[in-house]
């Protein structure tokens, strides 16, 4: 049974940074694409930043320059640096990892205060 466990979330003032941490638990053979996605109330999922075993990375472009995925293929741990962080981006933010199966986390809270 493959789990996520997701923290980092909270509250931060405008131009602030966070940084969300999402670890894979279980039984694990390879994983392919490791992710965020982010989705506000009344609104689709809505991809953040994602990033292949390989270091291929593909992000929205709201987030170009402020938001940085990377990965831990040993701790099989995804992180997203966010920095320069702006009211618009509060929203639950998801962690997605592809296994043979997509996987979802619960979700973490990120609320900017303008």
């Amino acid at each position: 049974q493959v789990q996520l466990v997701e923290s980092g979330g909270g509250l931060v003032q405008a131009g602030g940074s966070l940084r969300l941490s999402c670890a894979a638990t279980g039984i694990i053979w390879r994983i392919n694409s490791m992710g965020w996605y982010r989705q506000a109330p009344g609104k689709q999922r809505e991809l953040v930043e994602t990033i292949t075993s390989g270091g291929n990375t593909n992000y929205a472009e709201s987030v170009k320059g402020r938001f940085t995925i990377s990965r831990d293929n040993i701790k099989n741990t995804v992180y997203l640096q966010m920095n320069g962080l702006k009211p618009e981006d509060t929203t639950v933010y998801y962690c997605n990892v592809g296994l043979d199966r997509q996987y979802w986390g619960r979700g973490t809270q990120v609320t900017v205060s303008s």
